[in-house]
Formats: C-alpha cells, sequence, structure tokens
C-alpha cells in the first residue's frame, strides 16, 4: 500500500513538472517567434558634425530596390544642397527595368542580353539607376507613387509568366501593360513640376546628366587607376567602375560630403554590429586602419559582399572621438534614428563595394 501511495505521488509530481515545462517552453517559443516585442536599446550619442538638406525617408517594403531608392535618394539631396527642391519616384524606375527584362525575356529568353539565367527581378547596383533614367526617363514622386506598397516580387513572377506564355510580341506587351498598371498604376506622359511640362525623358534629363556621377571602387584582383565590371551578382547590366587605392577611395567620400555632395553607397551589411535597430554599425575591431589586403581577401573569400545600398548625408562622431558617417537608409523611419544609421570610418573602409560620387568635387583620378 505504501509503495502504490508514493507511485501515485511520484505520477502526480511528474505531471506537475511536466506541465511547468510545456508552459516554459511556450512562453520560449512565444518569445522566439517575437510575439512578444523586445524593446528598443538605449541610443547611443552621436554628435552631429554636417548633415546635409535631405527627403523623407521612404521604403522599399520586400523589394530589392535599395540601390534605386538609394541613388535617387543620393540625386535628391544633391539637389536640395543647391536650393532645388526634387522628390523623385522609384515607382517609375522600377516598372521601367521590369518592363525592360520581360521584353527581353520574350524575344532572347533571358532578361538580359547575354547568356545569364537570371529572373526577372528587382535587383540591380547603382550605376544602373543613371542608365534606367537615362532610357526611359523620370517623374517626381507625387506624379508616380502608390500609396500602397507595393508588392513588386509578386508582379516580377506575373511578367516571367506574360513572358514565357505570350505567343506574339503584341499579346505579351498587352498582358505586361495590364500587369504593370494594376500592380503599379498607369503612367503618365507627361510631368508638370513648377508650371512647367515636361516628358519623362526631360525630366530626367533635367535632373540628372549621364556623366554627373562617378562608379568608383577598390580591389586589386583589376588594375588601379582603370576602370573594371566588378563581379558581383547584382552588377546585371555589366557597369564599370574606376577602380582606385582604398586611401583614394575614403578621402573621396569625406571630401565629397565635405564639399555638400551626397554619396551612394554599396556594401556588406552582414557584420554582427551593424544594428539597424540601434542604428549604428562598427567592425569588431576598429583600433588599426584596415589594409587593402584585408579588404581583398575578404571579398574574394565573399566575407565583404554587396549586400544594400544607402546614401550618405553626412558625418558625426561619438563620445569618445569616433567617427561616422550619417547614412540615409529605404527601411521607413523604424530604428532609433528615423530611418538613418550611424556607419563608422572603419566600417566603411572594410565593407564597401562601390560608391556613386558627383563628378563636380573634382579631383577624381583620371582613368586608364
Amino acid at each position: 500500500m505504501a509503495t502504490k501511495g508514493i507511485g501515485k505521488r511520484r505520477i502526480i509530481g511528474l505531471a506537475i513538472a511536466a506541465m511547468v515545462c510545456c508552459a516554459v517552453a511556450v512562453v520560449a517559443l512565444w518569445q522566439g517567434n517575437g510575439l512578444r516585442k523586445k524593446p528598443l536599446p538605449a541610443p547611443r550619442v552621436f554628435h552631429r558634425d554636417l548633415m546635409l538638406p535631405v527627403t523623407p525617408v521612404k521604403n522599399q517594403g520586400n523589394s530589392s530596390l535599395c540601390w534605386a531608392y538609394a541613388m535617387l535618394a543620393t540625386i535628391e539631396t544633391e539637389h536640395l544642397a543647391q536650393g532645388d527642391s526634387v522628390n523623385l519616384s522609384v515607382d517609375y524606375v522600377a516598372r521601367a527595368y521590369l518592363q525592360e527584362q520581360t521584353e527581353n525575356r520574350f524575344l532572347h529568353g533571358f532578361p538580359f542580353n547575354d547568356d545569364s539565367n537570371d529572373d526577372i527581378s528587382t535587383r540591380g547596383m547603382a550605376p544602373m539607376l543613371i542608365d534606367l533614367i537615362e532610357n526611359y526617363g523620370l517623374t517626381h514622386y507625387d506624379a508616380y507613387h502608390r500609396e500602397e506598397q507595393t508588392d513588386f516580387n509578386v508582379i516580377a513572377r506575373k511578367l516571367q509568366k506574360c513572358a514565357d506564355g505570350a505567343m506574339t510580341l503584341s499579346d505579351m506587351h498587352h498582358d505586361m501593360e495590364q500587369i504593370l498598371d494594376k500592380g503599379i498604376g498607369s503612367v503618365p506622359q507627361s510631368v508638370y513640376l513648377l508650371g512647367t511640362r515636361y516628358t519623362p525623358l526631360e525630366f530626367a534629363h533635367s535632373v540628372c546628366r549621364d556623366d554627373e556621377w562617378v562608379a568608383m571602387t577598390s580591389f586589386t584582383h583589376h588594375p588601379l587607376y582603370q576602370r573594371c565590371v566588378l563581379e558581383v551578382p547584382d552588377n546585371r547590366y555589366h557597369s564599370a567602375f574606376l577602380n582606385v587605392p582604398i586611401d583614394t577611395l575614403m578621402a573621396k567620400i569625406e571630401q565629397s560630403v565635405r564639399k555638400g555632395h551626397p554619396v551612394c553607397w554599396e556594401g556588406d551589411i552582414s557584420e554582427p554590429r551593424f544594428d539597424w535597430e540601434a542604428g549604428f554599425a562598427q567592425l569588431p575591431y576598429e583600433t588599426r586602419k584596415t589594409t587593402q589586403e584585408e579588404r581583398q581577401a575578404a571579398f574574394e573569400h565573399h566575407q565583404t559582399t554587396d549586400d544594400h545600398c544607402m546614401a550618405i548625408v553626412g558625418m558625426a562622431h561619438d563620445s569618445e572621438g569616433r567617427r561616422y558617417f550619417i547614412m540615409k537608409n529605404s527601411w521607413g523611419a523604424s530604428n532609433l534614428f528615423k530611418g538613418y544609421i550611424y556607419v563608422s570610418f572603419p566600417y566603411v573602409r572594410m565593407k564597401t563595394i562601390a560608391v556613386m560620387v558627383n563628378a563636380a568635387v573634382g579631383g577624381l583620378p583620371k582613368a586608364g
């Protein structure tokens, strides 16, 4: 009898323990799934040394259009710094880019005029934005944008099916226009700004010349002071970049911002101390200067990749005197600094893939 009683109590005890374990597991799962929101970290204190004028922060949603948002933000700030207010439409550029890929896929079997098997998508690099607006034009933000967020990934998949399934070029164009009109909106034939009427091409040429921006990079597997095509997956137009030493590149970025010109930055954001919520990015080690060889090794071992694109619009320092570039992002105003992130000079030195700087800065090395 006593043995039976002990067994019963043991069973009850085990049952209670199991219930407690289940409850702990449920709470852990609930927290792990993000249902319980983590509090934002306490803000770091940054002192702004220089801040260029900016347009409102935008949100790229789930698209891969950071390169278009960042390059247009760079052009916008360039105009604002000169006293000319302009706010530009990413949706117009995205539509032209998707339309071009759809036509190429129907005519040639792939989105670009090469042998790549890429699907239709919104991936790209900043220099492509200049080519797109030079060829297809541009509108200001109020003339062409969708209030609700557009799912460009869904549109790209529909366009791919359209290109693969259409029997004639006419059918493809008809179906493509319907998909784009429904997904983004009907494109305007004219743009009105300050009482003046422009075609999209005229408007594009009024806000950006094709020789106004210089694409630069810094890697040693290509000759220095010559133009080279960067071997990164998103360089879908095979854009060429002026290749310079990293000291030259860093000096050119800082010189540009100090002279009132923003810089479009492309680089790697996979480092553990790239903290979007807290609004800053640093390397784990920042006590010494990254060498050209270390940059090259990180690139060749795929530790530095072309992850993201932002606009450099200012400079700052922290309480310990460390220096930062202020970058405008395209993920909405969801972090501590309302859409901006402070990226340390050492981070930029190590993790930069490429930049677009304004040719007006002067002193750019001549390409061989």
